[in-house]
């Protein structure tokens, strides 16, 4: 009965999305938004500009690289860097609610930036300061809402609300270096929450104000960044743990998550103009199913709560050293690899089902092409009709969503494995 009850749940909320597809393009839902919202929107920004320059007119160089750097740390690179080391550090847990949480985030964001479709603070006159090349990809998605500002709220709220800043789950109870014991006022519940709080707010003060000064956002973009991240926080605060719960042991948890992640390729609105939102969706939308068939699998080898935690006995530093030099190379030969299959295979599979395919990027040889055979097109099944709206698919797409989702199963299955044969 638990079985039968598992499938009727996750068949309708499949179910529900896959209408939500149909019926969200059929009704042109995108379009209709969009004419809603993008004037005001755009109105603000416009009109926000002497703002944004009002800020930039106390600038300088300490500030451009202090701004620049905060940037970097609440960015989806740093997380995604980040998040293997804490799931080898032994907070599993924490990692794989973080990473879906990160992943729902993504989506969320950049479905609200390409239905608005709405600019940025124009520049010239103000000066868009692009430090990094993941700052220079940012600046070509729209604006509102502000990504990093919704990332931040999520993910720092998150943090807080378990009290893992400092809360003695995620930090030793003892130095490492001197072995003493820490002063019972700051492993007290008020200090950790007055330290979490200050923090958090300073970061939201620092990062608010530094996205407005690099140029990035208008304060428009902010506010609606800080209004959806607390909305998506307060919603995950609700259902977490009944996420986490699904995910560890769960009925049919890879094979519904897959599909999840296939719907939610399509379930995507389509911007005004070209960004890379799309892309940053499908590489996390990877990273989420890899988190969870690999946890799924091994959780109770790996992920459960009695494994050994950074600074214990059972992993010092050391040995946590040993596990960043084995680990780190291995996942990005994985990506390599994932990458390398993705490319031949899935044009494989493609031209063997009669549908069209380009690619934007990874194989210069379709690039804005739809390659399929003549012949192919005289064999057109019920796939090929259901599909026949679109001119060509872009292989970009699987590619990218392949090559994450392998990366990120080779972060809590491969690599823990690597560990557990070499006592690491």
């Amino acid at each position: 009965m638990e079985g039968e009850g598992a499938a009727v749940w996750q068949g309708a909320v499949l179910g529900g999305i896959l209408f939500w597809i149909v019926s969200a393009s059929y009704l042109d839902v995108t379009r209709k938004l969009r004419s809603f919202f993008q004037p005001w929107v755009s109105h603000h920004v416009e009109t926000q500009t002497s703002v944004v320059l009002k800020i930039q007119s106390y600038g300088f160089g300490f500030l451009d690289a202090l701004f620049s750097g905060l940037s970097c740390v609440v960015s989806v690179p740093f997380y995604t860097g980040f998040l293997p080391l804490l799931f080898w550090s032994g907070h599993g847990k924490l990692a794989r609610q973080m990473t879906l949480l990160m992943a729902f985030c993504d989506y969320l964001g950049n479905c609200i930036k390409d239905v608005v479709s709405a600019p940025r603070p124009a520049s010239p006159p103000v000066k868009r300061v692009t430090a990094t090349k993941d700052e220079e990809e940012n600046a070509l998605e729209y604006g509102l809402p502000s990504s990093h500002t919704l990332n931040t709220v999520c993910l720092s709220g998150f943090l807080v609300y378990g009290k893992v800043a400092v809360d003695l789950t995620f930090l030793p109870m003892y130095f490492p270096v001197q072995g003493k014991k820490l002063p019972s006022a700051l492993c007290s519940d008020s200090y950790s929450n007055s330290r979490c709080l200050y923090y958090l707010s300073w970061n939201f003060s620092c990062l608010h104000a530094g996205r407005i000064y690099l140029g990035m956002h208008s304060v428009v973009d902010v506010l609606a960044g800080l209004l959806v991240g607390l909305v998506i926080l307060a919603f995950w605060l609700t259902v977490h743990e009944h996420i986490d719960s699904f995910v560890i042991s769960g009925q049919n948890v890879t094979s519904f998550w897959a599909v999840l992640s296939f719907l939610l390729l399509f379930a995507y609105p389509t911007p005004e103009l070209p960004t890379p939102s799309f892309e940053f969706h499908t590489a996390f939308n990877g990273v989420a199913l890899g988190i969870v068939a690999g946890v799924q699998q091994t959780y109770h080898q790996f992920h459960h709560g009695d494994v050994p935690r950074l600074f214990s006995s059972e992993l010092s530093v050391p040995v946590f050293a040993g596990r960043m030099l084995v680990g780190i190379p291995t996942i990005l030969t994985v990506k390599f690899c994932s990458k390398a299959l993705a490319k031949w295979t899935i044009p494989m599979v493609a031209n063997t089902l009669g549908i069209p395919i380009k690619s934007t990027s990874y194989i210069p040889t379709l690039n804005g092409s739809a390659a399929v055979k003549k012949t192919d097109k005289l064999k057109q099944g019920y796939l090929q009709k259901l599909l026949s709206r679109y001119k060509a698919f872009d292989v970009d797409t699987g590619i990218r969503f392949l090559q994450y989702a392998g990366l990120a199963w080779s972060v809590v299955d491969l690599v823990p494995s690597l560990f557990s044969y070499m006592s690491l």
